[in-house]
């Protein structure tokens, strides 16, 4: 992630820039990386899992992240106001223990503070067993 974040009010180009700077990062799958990006009292509603401030994120994407093996993310803008942003996203890995391959779909919801930093994220998802040939991503 940039070390300047992009700051609200969002016009559609910066929106953009955002949610490609926010793929761009879960690709690389950094988890040190991430927590710079959001406030210290960040909220994370991570499918059924609740995160409370950017300390805590570091050891939740350290747990889950090692389970999705081969991970790719492709997100994709749904919709913006001045400082939140919808996101759709598919997603494709194969899990450490069972070795089934999985293609995700969600949807997303930030919000962000003046400075451009995430104090709110809202995210659900669906996985779908897939085969190997059957990856897109």
């Amino acid at each position: 992630m940039s070390a300047d974040p992009i700051a609200p009010p969002f016009d559609e180009v910066a929106a953009r820039a955002v949610v490609q700077a926010f793929e761009d990062a879960w690709n690389r799958r950094v988890a040190d990386e991430i927590p710079l990006t959001c406030t210290p009292d960040t909220r994370w509603r991570y499918r059924d899992a609740f995160v409370e401030g950017r300390d805590n994120i570091v050891p939740f994407l350290r747990a889950r992240w090692p389970i999705q093996q081969h991970y790719r993310l492709r997100k994709e803008l749904w919709s913006f106001t001045a400082n939140r942003i919808s996101v759709r996203f598919v997603s494709e890995w194969r899990h450490r223990d069972s070795g089934q391959w999985y293609r995700t779909f969600g949807n997303e919801h930030w919000e962000f503070d003046p400075d451009g930093l995430q104090s709110v994220l809202d995210l659900s998802a669906n996985d779908l067993p897939i085969e190997e040939s059957e990856r897109t991503l």
